[in-house]
């Protein structure tokens, strides 16, 4: 089977491409390359443009006009850079995806996965969400995920359209066959941080915030491998029809699944974990949180299990090594500037 995957050429949409070609199917790539690697596009089928070029997204559609089903991973992604810079998240990841998802109902390929966000979520007290929990988006990211989950609802409700919203917790590691890993020079994520810091890329690596009310004073997270992750993607486009089947056919046409291993791990616990794969200690230090920052939360992945058929394998500790071994080899296979 076809499918198309936007945002393919970054960290989570290029993990997903080698998933689904493992899996004997075929990824078609649409990426801008703002934050995309050429790197990752490859010997796979690519088309470099905007997700709102129409004109474009119709090409693709008639040149490949088997796809099966859109997963839409194209976004800004930075919670602090979207507290300085809400225009760009808001063009990028609200306007431009409703131009596409029109365009989408339009063409008649109706079936789209959408890359959310646990950020959506309010902290509740014992930090595990249900897909039912208060939604309480404090930062212009997290706003753009909830706007595209509502537009995405409408669509389906107003056009026919199916639409499956992944709600991603926190993923880490890289392809385990390091063909994709974390691709931007200076990385965002915790992980990419702490091999960074490791590797004498980053001089100290900063847990921010020690004072939220977790176990230990620091942020409680959710850390899923980035190939679970990915494989959960695989059961939501394969099995599409047959996931709104489990799911009851709902009359909306709509589904929110947290992506997620269902259990948390503070960031202080993920530093210790660090350490011990990593076998030394590493600088490090308190500092406050950044803006946008929450408590967190972890999953209930009741949902993805019942639904998907699919729940998280991989440890922590696997997520931690392969980010390392990525670490060691990224600059070898991405030319930065």
């Amino acid at each position: 089977m076809k499918f198309l995957i936007t945002g393919g050429a970054g960290y989570i949409g290029s993990t997903i491409c080698s998933a689904l070609e493992d899996a004997g199917h075929t990824p078609v790539i649409l990426d801008s390359l703002i934050t995309g690697r050429v790197e990752f596009t490859r010997n796979r089928i690519f088309y470099h443009g905007d997700i709102a070029d129409a004109a474009l997204v119709e090409r693709l559609f008639a040149e490949h006009p088997d796809i099966y089903a859109t997963v839409h991973c194209a976004a800004l992604i930075v919670v602090p850079e979207s507290v300085s810079s809400p225009y760009e998240y808001y063009q990028d990841n609200v306007s431009k995806s409703v131009e596409f998802f029109y365009t989408l109902q339009r063409l008649g390929y109706k079936r789209v996965v959408f890359s959310s966000s646990a950020a959506l979520y309010d902290v509740v007290p014992d930090f595990m969400v249900t897909e039912e929990a208060p939604i309480k988006p404090i930062s212009p990211y997290a706003r753009t995920k909830f706007m595209m989950e509502m537009v995405l609802k409408d669509f389906c409700s107003a056009y026919g359209m199916k639409g499956i919203a992944l709600r991603y917790f926190n993923p880490i590691g890289a392809d385990p066959q390091m063909r994709s890993g974390i691709h931007v020079p200076v990385p965002t994520h915790v992980l990419g941080k702490l091999v960074d810091t490791a590797q004498g890329r980053q001089a100290v690596f900063e847990i921010t915030g020690n004072e939220w009310p977790t176990r230990d004073g620091t942020g409680i997270r959710d850390y899923i491998h980035v190939w679970d992750l990915a494989q959960a993607h695989v059961k939501a486009m394969v099995d599409f029809d047959q996931v709104f089947e489990r799911a009851g056919s709902p009359a909306d046409s709509y589904l929110v699944i947290n992506l997620g291993t269902g259990s948390g791990v503070t960031v202080l616990e993920l530093v210790q974990a660090f350490e011990k794969v990593y076998g030394q200690e590493i600088n490090k230090r308190f500092a406050p949180p950044r803006p946008g920052d929450v408590a967190g939360s972890f999953a209930s992945a009741d949902r993805a299990r019942d639904w998907l058929h699919w729940k998280a394998e991989l440890p922590i500790e696997q997520g931690i090594s392969d980010a390392l071994k990525w670490g060691e080899i990224r600059q070898g296979i991405l030319k930065f500037d």
